[in-house]
């Protein structure tokens, strides 16, 4: 227990995906304008990543690896990830039509995010997770990937109603606080 914990805080706060590793940039930044469209982007990836993490690693358990077809892993793991992230647009589309409408071009990039990939890559090449390791770490990294996506939302739209000089309007602001974020974070790497 106390090694999954471990590896919880580690991925959601430590070595957070996307302000330490710089995974997952692209929906980060472009899907952090509004609180609710961040949050509903959490709840995506944080499905997407913990089930693919599941998947991928049994699928390397039982199948890749005792075959010797470990190379495949890649190509199998963007497959599994393709087809979780089509089944949350189906879901969305049919329970959550408003949230699938606000998501647009950012829910299919889900496919795309190299945070879900490097996950599951990770899980198996890097740190040799078994399953349940795996699953905790993908849970973790997505929770820690909703974390700085909503703390960035909540920054942008204060920043709505600030005097902001014209030269850093728009994306030089965000790329400034996203900096900012990222050295806040290595303020918890000593925890672990």
């Amino acid at each position: 227990m106390k090694t999954l914990l471990m590896i919880a805080v580690g991925s959601a706060i430590v070595n957070n995906v996307t302000l330490s590793q710089f995974l997952g940039i692209c929906p980060f930044l472009g899907v952090s304008k509004k609180m609710d469209q961040a949050a509903g982007m959490g709840a995506a990836v944080v499905f997407v990543i913990t089930l693919s993490s599941l998947v991928t690693g049994v699928i390397y358990k039982f199948i890749l690896d005792p075959l010797g077809f470990t190379y495949l892993r890649t190509i199998v793991f963007i497959l599994v990830i393709a087809a979780l992230v089509q089944f949350v647009e189906m879901f969305l589309k049919k329970s959550m039509p408003s949230l699938y409408q606000a998501l647009g071009v950012y829910l299919p990039l889900i496919t795309t995010n190299c945070a879900v990939l490097g996950v599951a890559l990770n899980n198996v090449d890097k740190y040799h997770y078994n399953i349940l390791e795996g699953t905790v770490n993908g849970f973790a990294t997505a929770v820690g990937f909703t974390i700085a996506i909503v703390i960035m939302a909540g920054i942008r739209e204060k920043m709505e109603n600030n005097n902001i000089p014209e030269a850093f309007k728009g994306t030089p602001i965000v790329l400034v606080t996203a900096g900012l974020m990222a050295i806040a974070f290595i303020g918890f790497s000593g925890i672990i």
